[in-house]
């Protein structure tokens, strides 16, 4: 009970913060707030009357997502259609005020021009190129207040006008006009949280995959390929290694989660395709266990803005949560008494989402010492396993990539000491806690590289599928109580 009930306490709780923020924004904002809530509530009065001991059957669960989709959809239509009204006129009162706030300021040469300036000692930039790219300031984009050394670049701090995608767009299309593609323009956030122009070499950008990072790659796959194999031993109770001959019997197991694993990485891949970014080759992360823990993907292009950042991110846990759920309710309507797989009851405690529906499927089956179940039962509770640790607020997980995305490179940062802090309180019931926390902290534990538009934040749409995807990831790594599974007679 105190498991579920603190899921929906968090899930409340974050909707009651999205109220919070969605009110000085009228009517535009009220509707985007509503979106989160219809998304999340199906979910919400599911689990809701799952700890109160009723459940729904497999019919209502699904009425109930197909009235919130439909309702999200009507919802998405006012909400475009008052917000392009509301942010034309915002746009245009906010450059009117800001164009004549700073000309009482400040003291504007009628004729302003784009004077040579001799660069410090410590400036990467030339001071021919600099001298270019501080020409392309001016009164109706960008107006430059002072040039900082950085890095490789240059800092240009200054204030805004206008849009920040407009905005950002002509200074480097002015950029790219003077200096061609030598330089990139990133639209940031200063320690003020003022928009700031930095400028960057093309050399700064991302690399490109190496041939021995290739043959990595090649080596893990190879490796996971062999570790599914095992893993679908062990499950049918026996080890691969003394009896290799018996391969065929566990490759069910890894044509299953090779098809979950292929569509994740095919949803990163079809939404990097259609935002014209390019990504490294998938490296898999073997793991006896449970054959693979995912994979680690690499942007090898700059990214526009957070928006695509998080349709990337957003775009595999996606394809492979839904084959996962597709492949654990599909098991479960297929099992049966004398299915080929036997299960104590008590592994259903394990997971709140799993045990749930495995509840709505099976029902009083749960109550027995030992469960029939379909093996496709399985290798869909595995998929959504590890679809839900690579949801996990943090470092350059999908998770943590989603949450840079809608809240920015700080709230990541605090998510992911979180995230390890709790993982290692696991750890001392479960080592694959710790595992996944070494994973973490050796090779994701840093937020991705900003966007080029790193200001615009995603749209309300966006951040109600996020904390969905976030909060059924939740559901699904977190156990249910041994009080609240007595009651709902989920184990023996």
């Amino acid at each position: 009970m105190a498991t579920t009930g603190l899921i929906l306490l968090a899930a409340i709780a974050i909707l009651g913060w999205g109220y919070r923020r969605a009110q000085p924004y009228g009517t535009v904002g009220i509707l985007a707030w509503l979106q989160s809530v219809v998304l999340m509530g199906p979910w919400l009065l599911f689990f809701g009357l799952f700890a109160l001991g009723i459940y729904i059957n497999l019919a209502g669960v699904l009425l109930l997502l197909l009235g919130s989709t439909g309702l999200y959809i009507y919802l998405g239509r006012r909400l475009r259609a008052l917000g392009q009204d509301a942010l034309s006129t915002q746009r245009r009162t906010v450059a009117v005020e800001a164009i004549a706030e700073d000309t009482d300021k400040l003291d504007i040469p009628d004729q302003p021009t784009a004077a040579p300036v001799e660069p410090p000692d410590s400036m990467a930039i030339p001071g021919e190129d600099l001298a270019q790219i501080e020409g392309i300031f001016g009164l109706d984009t960008y107006f430059r207040t002072e040039t900082i050394p950085y890095d490789q670049g240059a800092i240009f701090r200054g204030n805004l006008r206008g849009d920040p995608t407009e905005t950002r767009a002509k200074l480097a299309e002015s950029l790219a006009a003077r200096l061609g593609d030598r330089y990139r323009l990133f639209l940031v956030e200063n320690l003020e949280q003022r928009p700031t122009v930095v400028v960057m070499p093309a050399s700064t950008d991302p690399p490109k995959t190496t041939p021995a990072q290739w043959a990595l790659a090649g080596a893990l796959a190879i490796a996971t390929i062999f570790t599914s194999l095992e893993a679908g031993a062990i499950l049918q109770g026996f080890d691969l290694l003394q009896d290799g001959s018996r391969w065929r019997a566990a490759l069910p197991f890894l044509i299953a989660l090779l098809v979950i694993l292929a569509g994740h990485e095919g949803g990163h891949w079809l939404a990097a395709r259609r935002h014209r970014v390019r990504l490294s080759p998938p490296f898999l992360i073997p793991a006896w266990q449970i054959g693979a823990f995912g994979s680690l993907t690499r942007f090898e292009s700059l990214l526009t803005n957070r928006s695509v950042l998080f349709d990337i991110s957003l775009a595999g846990p996606a394809v492979g949560g839904i084959i996962s759920l597709l492949m654990l309710v599909g098991g479960l309507l297929l099992s049966h008494p004398g299915s080929a797989f036997q299960i104590p009851s008590g592994f259903f405690q394990g997971s709140v989402l799993i045990g749930a529906l495995a509840k709505v499927v099976l029902g009083s089956a749960l109550q027995e010492p030992l469960v029939d179940i379909d093996p496709l039962t399985i290798m869909g509770w595995l998929g959504l396993v590890v679809t839900a640790l690579n949801l996990m607020p943090a470092g350059q997980l999908d998770g943590g990539r989603m949450v840079q995305a809608i809240y920015g490179r700080k709230t990541l940062n605090r998510t992911t000491i979180f995230t390890l802090v709790v993982l290692a309180l696991v750890a001392l019931a479960n080592p694959l806690a710790l595992y996944w926390a070494g994973v973490i902290v050796i090779l994701q534990r840093t937020p991705e590289r900003p966007c080029l538009n790193d200001i615009s934040e995603p749209n309300d749409a966006r951040a109600a599928l996020g904390l969905l995807a976030l909060f059924l990831a939740l559901t699904v790594l977190l156990p249910l109580t041994p009080s609240l599974a007595g009651r709902l007679g989920i184990g023996a």
